[in-house]
This record gives structure tokens, C-alpha cells and sequence, in this order.
């Protein structure tokens, strides 16, 4: 059983992701096989901000994408008991019904929940929501397949 909250470290030894791509700070609650909540903060030290845009700062859409991605990951490893070390990674296979509603701008804090809808061998599908202030972000079904390392 993983430990809540997970910090960054634990969620390092779960995911391969490090610094600057590693998009989830915390893990709030996990319920084994079923759901994750986590968050990331936002802040004006992101390295994307001063090339998106200059002057207007906002989260490119593609990075909540793998942050709802990467905390499905989680869900998906640390649900089983598993960490990165175990040999097999999960690849973003697919995105579908993406929906972005408000922009994500520093100092923001994206609250995200993934939901396992379906897990066949070597492929997981997870419905996936962000939130900053309780409105919606983005949302998404997010497909990762299993590979080995």
C-alpha cells in the first residue's frame, strides 16, 4: 500500500519522469484500481512560460495532457504495488474527447483526478479532469500502453 500523501520523492520512484517533465507534485488519495487525485503547482518558474506566451503566460494544453497523463501513471504502477524499477514503462497511446475550458496561468494549482475506465494486458484507458478553483481545466480519456523496459 502506498503511503498518502505521496511527495515528490515517492512519486519519483514510481515514475521515470524527472525535473523539468515531471508534472505532478503531489498525490492527495489513491484508491487502488479505481481513481487518483493529485496536484501541480504552477508557478512562473516553469520553463515553457517564456516562449508561451511572452507577456500573457499560459500552461500549453499538451503539457496538462501529460499531466493528467502522468498521474494516470501513477495510478496505473503505484495502484498495483509497482515502481518504474519494475521493468515496464507506460507510453501515452492516445487522447481522446480533450476539452480545455480555462487557461492555466502561474500560480494557479491544477487539480487533477484520474479514473480508471479500462484495463485489457497491456492497455489502460482513464477518464481524466483538471481543475483549477473548483472550474474546469481540461478534460480527457487518456489511453497509456504497457511496455518493458
Amino acid at each position: 500500500m502506498t503511503e498518502l500523501p505521496m511527495d515528490i520523492r515517492a512519486i519519483m520512484e514510481v515514475l521515470p519522469h524527472r525535473p523539468p517533465f515531471l508534472l505532478v507534485d503531489r498525490v492527495l488519495e489513491l484508491e487502488a484500481g479505481e481513481r487518483i487525485l493529485g496536484i501541480k503547482n504552477v508557478t512562473m518558474n516553469e520553463p515553457f512560460f517564456p516562449g508561451h506566451f511572452p507577456g500573457q503566460p499560459v500552461m500549453p494544453g499538451v503539457l496538462i495532457i501529460e499531466a493528467m497523463a502522468q498521474l494516470a501513471g501513477i495510478l496505473a504502477l503505484a495502484g498495483a504495488g509497482r515502481s518504474q524499477e519494475a521493468g515496464s514503462i507506460f507510453y501515452l497511446a492516445g487522447v481522446d474527447k480533450a476539452r480545455f475550458k480555462r487557461p492555466v496561468t502561474p500560480g494557479d494549482q491544477l487539480r487533477m483526478e484520474a479514473k480508471l475506465l479500462v484495463a485489457k494486458r497491456t492497455l489502460t484507458k482513464f477518464s481524466c479532469r483538471a481543475e483549477v478553483e473548483g472550474q474546469l481545466a481540461c478534460e480527457a480519456e487518456i489511453m497509456c500502453v504497457e511496455a518493458r523496459a
